[in-house]
């Protein structure tokens, strides 16, 4: 196969390496050492003909290169086969060069990133621009000594005054208060009642908890029937002394 030489500047061997595995357009996790061995030493040799300075990094790549493919070219015993001897001869090289390929997409895209935002012109601080525009204003210009005391005092007083007490009271509801008026609806309506008849307007969260606490604790007494037709559907409650029930529409 043909090799056509490039020299262009690399920043390192992982650099170079990553060039002949794209250019070769050769799996990274099947790399041809072999042949990408003697494509870098072509380069290198280049080099030193070009009598350009090749800094030492590039070299114990070289080295390593010679390594793995001498290692790849010793006999193998069945054993060395089933441990996979080829496989491990690379695997290093494959996992730096799999970091050094993921490091250098990040470096290109906070480069373009970059670029990218060195073609926006973001707009001046309006802060600065009023400051410009206008000159600021003293706030103490004419005031006296006098002026500023008295402005003290009347903050002390507002600060020292007693601020209004407003007292709460304690909501009482009871289970037993709800208890007894379900049984009451339930004897006016023997048909049946809904639970939200037992709600008002100006009924509280803790008033609809404790309600349906009520209708639980009836239910466990064996006292009433509930019904519902479905999910978020009204739950119908029935009487368990009455002689029948009618549904409730």
């Amino acid at each position: 196969m043909d090799y056509q030489l490039n020299l262009a500047m690399f920043e390192g061997p992982f650099d170079l390496l990553l060039h002949l595995i794209e250019k070769n357009e050769v799996n990274i996790y099947d790399i041809p050492i072999a042949e990408i061995t003697r494509q870098y030493l072509d380069y290198l040799t280049a080099m030193q003909e070009l009598d350009l300075e090749i800094a030492s990094e590039f070299l114990v790549m070289a080295a390593n290169l010679l390594a793995i493919k001498a290692k790849m070219l010793l006999p193998k015993t069945p054993k060395d086969e089933d441990d996979g001897l080829e496989l491990d001869a690379r695997s290093q090289l494959v996992q730096d060069l799999l970091e050094y390929k993921h490091f250098k997409e990040m470096a290109n895209l906070l480069e373009a990133r970059n670029q990218r935002q060195n073609l926006l012109y973001p707009r001046a601080d309006m802060e600065e621009l009023y400051l410009s525009l206008f000159e600021p204003e003293n706030p103490l210009e004419g005031k006296k000594l006098a002026d500023l005391q008295l402005a003290f005092a009347n903050i002390c007083r507002r600060f020292s005054a007693q601020p209004p007490v407003h007292t709460i009271a304690k909501e009482q509801v009871t289970i037993g208060d709800k208890v007894a008026e379900i049984l009451a609806g339930l004897a006016r309506s023997p048909q049946g009642v809904t639970f939200t008849s037992f709600i008002r307007r100006d009924s509280s969260k803790l008033e609809v908890i404790v309600l349906f606490l009520a209708v639980l604790e009836l239910l466990k007494q064996w006292e009433i029937d509930v019904a519902q037709s479905g999910n978020y559907q009204e739950i119908y409650i029935y009487s368990k002394l009455a002689d029948g029930k009618e549904e409730l529409k």
